[in-house]
């Protein structure tokens, strides 16, 4: 599989690939913004794709990719399994998922949801 744009509940997204090139700098960040000008609003990336780095939240790498989503007005979703590195980036997810730039979400069924939540 490749990377997508395709529609979920009425959002054009960027679907990412799982065995796609790891995301590990902000220029990776900018490559897969500058993909949604294809037609998408919103990158939809599997947690596999994340270099181990982002998870250590004092290297500053999360930080950098995140504001880069930001910046360019693109919504970042994480796709998978996040629960395993801690306290501090698990306060990170809970208040990215309160807000509308970057949510962290289990699966494609919980996107789906946030979507049309987000869409009223």
């Amino acid at each position: 599989m490749t990377d997508t744009i395709t529609d979920r509940s009425g959002v054009p997204i960027l679907l990412c690939a799982p065995e796609g090139p790891p995301i590990t700098t902000p220029q990776d960040a900018l490559d897969l913004i500058g993909a949604t000008y294809a037609g998408a609003d919103t990158v939809v990336l599997p947690v596999e794709r994340l270099d181990p780095a982002f998870f250590t939240l004092s290297n500053g790498t999360a930080g950098e990719i995140l504001q880069k989503f930001v910046n360019y007005h693109v919504r970042l979703v994480i796709l998978g399994n996040v629960t395993n590195h801690g306290n501090a980036f698990r306060d990170l997810v809970h208040e990215s998922n309160r807000g509308r730039h970057a949510w962290f979400l289990p699966d494609l069924e919980a996107l789906d949801a946030r979507l049309q939540l987000s869409a009223t």
